[in-house]
């Protein structure tokens, strides 16, 4: 049988450049390749760095996120002209498949592929598909199937030294998917997850979890496992990590270089509106101090928009990671996924302001904000971009520790200041180079 597996194309925010879209594969996709591989056929294409062939597949599956699924209906109908059965799946057909129209797709693929796409290949060969498949049975972390790093095309990417320790987040914050269905945190096999590591062949790993520390032991157990491969590693976490001595020694020693953390908000009514129980804004200083003082960089998720926020608070913001030398921040405009608590929540308020998907990427204003215009949201947003990476607030948050100098401007002038000239080199001698040096660069300065 032939399978294809399609990445609709994302719709870049105002500070991206193409190297966004080139910055890795799609890591979902490639596991249900490495799942349906051994007696099927199977092509993976992600719209992002190719086009997408029309051809004839007797199964399409489609990865769906929010502000994809306009695109995604697109690619579907013409699929279904070829006679092809059309999957979707993904984190927003999982989330919000009551939302989804019946006329969009065959079948909806909601929740774990390990526990779905068996059944929709079996169903499929004896003519009895059904709408939907849902992953009912409680995954373990020994079910979870490593991605098929072998069909990537390296060319296409930055970095593809990318792996994945566990799905879902023990926290449930408001806004976030993860506050929507049953979704529970499960941690891999570290054996397993080990293996991807050598799989990619690489000494400088990127784990992309929703929170990568979302159980103490498992992550203690594991940061022992990998010390002896001397690895330099990031990843995303709670800030309650941060509070945890034992765990961010144990972090630095076994190679970790950054942390992804959502701060969301400096303001604490901001904070508790979305139920982020995790975050006390009165102890962020404490955190970064934390972090900080054990030589590891910190990219800080700041969403503007809550209800306790201002036109005031971008200022406050920037302030508070000028003074805090908070070396890459991540900003986005609350965005109220459907199947979310927040979106229920605003649509019952009757504050959604457009029911076009596309716009639901965290780079516009979907919403009627509680304390200031959507015009000062929208322009508070982009110039707290503006300002962080301008020359001055590079200057004057550049780390104290000058092993973590070369990684930072990397980041801040390269990817950031100057994205559209790196991404002009990376076309010409391909995403893949650049990435390699950035990565030896990283890598090699201590």
């Amino acid at each position: 049988m032939y399978i294809k597996l399609i990445q609709p194309k994302m719709r870049k925010r105002p500070m991206d450049t193409d190297i966004k879209i080139h910055m890795s594969p799609p890591l979902g996709l490639l596991t249900i390749a490495n799942i349906l591989r051994s007696e099927n056929d199977v092509v993976v294409e992600n719209e992002n760095v190719q086009d997408i062939v029309y051809d004839k597949p007797d199964i399409v599956g489609i990865s769906v996120t929010v502000d994809t699924l306009p695109r995604a209906v697109e690619i579907a109908e013409k699929f279904r002209e070829t006679g092809a059965v059309v999957v979707a799946g993904g984190i927003h057909i999982t989330t919000a498949a009551d939302t989804i129209g019946e006329s969009c797709f065959d079948v909806l693929c909601i929740g774990e592929a390990e526990g779905t796409w068996a059944d929709i290949i079996e169903d499929y060969k004896n003519g009895r598909l059904k709408k939907r498949y849902i992953c009912g049975g409680k995954l373990r972390g020994e079910d979870i199937t490593a991605p098929a790093y072998d069909l990537i095309d390296k060319e296409n990417y930055l970095y593809c030294n990318i792996v994945h320790t566990s799905r879902g987040c023990p926290f449930r914050c408001d806004f976030c998917y993860n506050s929507a269905f049953e979704r529970r945190y499960i941690n891999r096999d570290i054996d397993a997850v080990i293996d991807d590591i050598k799989m990619v062949g690489s000494k400088h790993i990127m784990f992309i979890d929703d929170n990568f520390a979302g159980s103490r032991k498992w992550t203690m157990d594991f940061l022992k496992a990998i010390n002896p491969m001397k690895l330099k590693w990031n990843a995303a976490v709670s800030i309650n990590a941060a509070y945890d001595g034992e765990l961010l020694d144990m972090m630095r020693e076994s190679g970790c270089r950054s942390l992804f953390i959502g701060f969301e908000s400096i303001n604490p009514e901001s904070i508790s509106g979305v139920h982020k129980v995790q975050n006390s804004t009165y102890d962020y200083e404490r955190a970064v101090k934390a972090i900080h003082d054990r030589g590891i960089m910190i990219n800080a998720s700041f969403v503007f928009g809550l209800d306790g926020d201002t036109k005031d608070t971008f200022k406050a913001t920037l302030d508070w990671i000028v003074k805090n030398k908070i070396e890459t921040v991540t900003s986005h405009i609350l965005t109220p996924y459907p199947g979310t608590a927040l979106y229920k929540r605003l649509k019952e308020d009757g504050r959604i302001i457009t029911e076009d998907l596309s716009l639901y990427n965290t780079a516009h204003v979907v919403f009627k904000p509680a304390s200031m215009s959507e015009d000062e949201l929208y322009r508070g947003y982009i110039w707290i971009y503006k300002q962080i990476y301008s020359f001055k607030n590079i200057i004057r948050r550049m780390p104290q520790s000058k092993s973590q100098r070369a990684p930072y401007i990397m980041f801040n002038l390269f990817y950031r200041k100057f994205g559209k000239a790196t991404d002009f080199l990376c076309r010409i001698i391909s995403y893949k180079r650049i990435g390699v040096i950035a990565e030896k660069i990283s890598h090699y300065l201590k």
